[in-house]
């Protein structure tokens, strides 16, 4: 922006100096042309009349003038023309310069503008992402939990099953001797002989 600014400014000055230019050279070429132009004019009584004073000396011509003024004001009307290009180009450069800027300007702010929906996007993105995030660890944290139990009552099986594999046998016994007796008492209950119940075993 400072940049464009200072190459405005150039352009100002640049412009008002090559007008400035061309008015004071057309200001200096009417006055030649008014000058000059005189000599074509048919002379009037006033100036057929003969100079005053004794005649030019010796090796010196009477005065005239210059025949060779239509080259200065040639040459200035030239620096004119040249100060109305130098002016043309200056604007048609600065009316380039402007575009070039408005240009960059716009696909800056473009530019801007994408990359701020981009961070939005990505902020939205990671908002998502750390709340799945945390989610996730809470869900880990419950299977963990959850694989902590089993694990404990797993163990609570195994020992409760070790227990039953290891007291199968006195179990067994005790069970057999618990039905032998029963068979017994009920022998007893229905009148048969102990003696013959025993013998029969």
């Amino acid at each position: 922006g400072e940049d464009r600014e200072k190459q405005n400014k150039e352009f100002q000055m640049t412009v008002t100096d090559q007008r400035q230019t061309q008015k004071l050279l057309k200001a200096a070429l009417t006055v030649l042309e008014d000058f000059y132009g005189k000599a074509g004019k048919p002379a009037t009584a006033f100036s057929q009349q003969e100079p005053v004073g004794p005649p030019p000396p010796a090796g010196f011509e009477a005065y005239k003038k210059n025949a060779a003024s239509g080259g200065v004001m040639g040459m200035i009307q030239q620096i004119i023309s040249d100060a109305k290009a130098m002016e043309g180009e200056a604007i048609r450069s600065e009316e380039d310069a402007q575009k070039a800027y408005e240009d960059f300007v716009k696909g800056t702010n473009a530019s801007i503008e994408s990359k701020s929906k981009d961070i939005v996007n990505k902020s939205e993105e990671k908002a998502q992402a750390e709340g799945a995030l945390v989610e996730a660890q809470e869900a880990k944290e419950a299977a963990v939990t959850e694989l902590e139990q089993l694990a404990n009552y797993k163990a609570e099986l195994h020992q409760s099953c070790d227990f039953i594999l290891k007291n199968f046998n006195l179990r067994q016994t005790a069970r057999d001797e618990e039905v032998e007796a029963l068979k017994q008492a009920k022998a007893i209950l229905s009148g048969a002989k102990f003696d013959s119940f025993l013998q029969s075993s």
